[in-house]
Order: structure tokens, then C-alpha cells, then sequence
């Protein structure tokens, strides 16, 4: 079943509505934070890519340590931000197989970097290249929000993680991408959600409920539904069995509540 335009609201529905926009751009501006920090790594990281290229070479891990300062500053200025880097696609490096330049906020404030065996002839060998988080930038070319999920790769916390494709003259380079712990969102975002008139909740392009005040619907399950992809390449609320989806303003996530 696909999605229809959403029906025309009586005059007391129209409040809802009023009040439904609000929340979605709310939420959206919330997420935007993260997503301008992921936009940033992402901007230092092409650039530094395009400088090794005009030299004639093939970048190396070490030519990453050039961003470092850029992410440091990106976690301790933004209070969501868990977590930063960018994330490499496999053969863009010529030393190594694959690498993240990542880097983390700990509990104490002090920023820490991600240590992975990245080696695929290892039996720890950590293989990002099937996670959400890097799979939808690469095959949309879009941003996305994956999860939650617990992050054994990095905190073992309950985290959303949000990235961004980073592209080259030569294609697709890699992700830039800022971890959010989900406790963290919920503060941000139940409050909004608690003041919509019906239970909801809120959906990446996945239907994964990234937080909801519905009990329906708790975090981290499915919501069955359209291709919510295809509802955020758009901008406008649409029904869908008995559910109102509204896309929240430039982010992908669908907010999602029971129609009466």
C-alpha cells in the first residue's frame, strides 16, 4: 500500500495540525545541530581529500589526523555529540584496508579515539560497511539517521547515529558521521512529542522508532508502513493505515501518530 495526500482538517483538526508542524520543526531544529557538525566534518573532509589528490597521491590514515582538531572541537561544542569522525570507504586509503578517524566524549569530558581492528584477515575484524549508518548515505546519496542501536563498535551506550555521504571527484569517499546517545535525544525530543493531542512517535527512513511517548511503539522497533524513504524525499504530511506521517522539516525522521 503506498501513502496519500493527507485528508483537509476540520477546523478544530486544524490546531492539531498547527501544533503537529510545530513539533516536527522542533524536533527537526533539534537534530539540525547535530547534522551542521556532521556537515562541517564533512566539508573538512572533502577539502583535505582534494588537496592530497592535487599532489597526485592517494590519501593514508595519517593524512586523517588533519581532521582531528575540527572533530574535537565539534564534541565539546555541542551537547548531543557523542561521538565524530569520518569513516572511510574501503580501498580509499592506501595504507590500509579501511579506517575510521573517530573520536569520542567520555563520561569525564576527555575525547578519546576509537580503536578498532580493522585488519579483515583478523577474526576481530570490525566491518562497518553493512551498518545503516554507512549503507544509506552511500546508496542515496543522502543523509540519514540509523538506529537506535546498542554501539558495540564504539560506546556500548544506546545511540542514533547520523552521517552524511562524503563524495570526491572519483565518487564516494566515505561518511561523516556524530553519534547521539538516545537518552540524551528522548530529553531533547519526549517533551515535544508529549505535547501532540494523540500518542506518537518518531520513524528514520528504516520505520525504526528512533523515541516515542507511545507505548505502542517503543524505541528501536519497527513501524510497519509506506517506504518512509520515499515520504522524506518530499516535504508534505500524508495518512497512511490509520497514521498521520509528518516529515520533521529537513531531517529524516517521519513523525508518526494515530489518526482518529
Amino acid at each position: 500500500m503506498g501513502w496519500s495526500p493527507a485528508r483537509t482538517p476540520s477546523a478544530a483538526a486544524t490546531l492539531d495540525t498547527d501544533v503537529e508542524s510545530w513539533v516536527a520543526s522542533q524536533v527537526g531544529r533539534a537534530l539540525e545541530t547535530v547534522f551542521e557538525a556532521v556537515a562541517a566534518t564533512r566539508a573538512d573532509t572533502a577539502a583535505l581529500l582534494a588537496r592530497v589528490s592535487a599532489r597526485g597521491g592517494r590519501p593514508t590514515s595519517a593524512d586523517l589526523a588533519a581532521l582531528r582538531p575540527g572533530l574535537h572541537h565539534r564534541l565539546t561544542g555541542q551537547a548531543l555529540v557523542s561521538g565524530a569522525g569520518f569513516v572511510a570507504a574501503p580501498g580509499l586509503l592506501a595504507d590500509v584496508p579501511a579506517w575510521l578517524e573517530w573520536w569520542q566524549k567520555g563520561a569525564d569530558g576527555d575525547l578519546r579515539p576509537l580503536l578498532l581492528d580493522l585488519d579483515p584477515g583478523h577474526t576481530a575484524y570490525s566491518d562497518y560497511t553493512h551498518w545503516d549508518w554507512f549503507t544509506l548515505p552511500r546508496d542515496t546519496g543522502r543523509r540519514a539517521v540509523a538506529g537506535p542501536y546498542v554501539d558495540y563498535l564504539c560506546s556500548d551506550e544506546y545511540s542514533l547515529t547520523l552521517s552524511a555521504p562524503v563524495e570526491t571527484a572519483e565518487g564516494f569517499a566515505g561518511v561523516a558521521a556524530a553519534d547521539v546517545y538516545l537518552r540524551h535525544f528522548e530529553a531533547a525530543v519526549l517533551p515535544l512529542l508529549r505535547r501532540l493531542p494523540r500518542p506518537a512517535h518518531l520513524v528514520n527512513a528504516r520505520g525504526r522508532v528512533a523515541a516515542s511517548a507511545d507505548p505502542a511503539h517503543l524505541a528501536g522497533s519497527l513501524t510497519k508502513g509506506p517506504g518512509f524513504g520515499d515520504l522524506l524525499a518530499g516535504s508534505a504530511p500524508a495518512g497512511h493505515a490509520g497514521l498521520r506521517l509528518v516529515p520533521c522539516h529537513g531531517v529524516p525522521l517521519v513523525l508518526v501518530q494515530r489518526e482518529d
